[in-house]
């Protein structure tokens, strides 16, 4: 799973030079960030969702979804 993510994050850079948008729950105890706005993952976020940036996500301490994979 773990390495999904990391071959994920590698391919959708260098396929684009525009950084990518991820969402993530506006909540301060977020810890996963995900793709789509639409993610099951997002379904138990009672916080606005936010869309960033996947850098920005990770300088968070942020890491993928579960449900991404």
């Amino acid at each position: 799973m773990k390495y999904t993510a990391i071959l994920l994050f590698t391919v959708l850079t260098s396929f684009s030079s525009a950084e990518t948008s991820v969402y993530i729950c506006g909540a301060n105890g977020a810890k996963r960030y995900h793709l789509k706005e639409t993610c099951r993952g997002l379904s138990s976020c009672s916080h606005e969702v936010v869309k960033t940036t996947i850098s920005q996500a990770q300088n968070k301490g942020l890491t993928i979804c579960g449900w991404e994979d």
